[in-house]
């Protein structure tokens, strides 16, 4: 059986509203003539966070496979997939904030992050475990979720500020 496994709803959300609070004002404070191009150039960008942030995991009987828009393949990041059974071992390092990444270690050594911000991360590890037998305990998400919800609730809020300052 195939899982799909989505990048997590709090990232996603909290990269989008800050776009769309960072952005939304530069059409309506545009001088008249940059107005259109403005807002043109506003929905791009929102149509590549949202194409980029929709990357998925999928695992089936055989193998994990990293799904990634054609968006995301033009700046760089690949599809890739592994074998349960080549995965050898789960590689641990720090990260500059503090936290850790993790990353599966095939038989000729080759290193896949393993991802760490997808929805049902849960099931992921205990299906990484259930396939390879290498022990899942200490990965963890890469940043607490609550860092994602109050970007998004900030955002929010600097929208709601937005809107408040044009129709007064």
């Amino acid at each position: 059986m195939t899982e799909k496994f989505k990048t997590l709803f709090p990232l996603k959300s909290s990269l989008i509203s800050l776009y769309i609070a960072l952005t939304v004002p530069i059409p309506f404070i545009s001088s008249e003539q940059l107005r259109i191009p403005s807002l043109i150039f506003f929905i791009l960008g929102l149509f590549l966070i949202v194409n980029i942030t929709s990357d998925y995991i999928e695992t089936c009987e055989k193998k994990i496979s990293y799904k990634t828009s054609f968006i995301s393949r033009t700046f760089g990041k690949k599809n890739w997939e592994i074998c349960w059974e080549e995965i050898k071992s789960i590689k641990s390092l720090p990260t500059s904030q503090g936290s850790r990444v993790f990353y599966f270690v095939d038989e000729e050594g080759k290193n896949l992050l393993v991802p760490q911000r997808i929805e049902k991360f849960d099931i992921f590890l205990d299906e990484i475990e259930g396939k390879t037998n290498i022990s899942t305990e200490g990965i963890s998400y890469i940043s607490p979720l609550w860092t994602y919800k109050l970007i998004t609730l900030l955002s929010v809020l600097m929208f709601i500020g937005e809107i408040s300052l044009f129709l007064v």
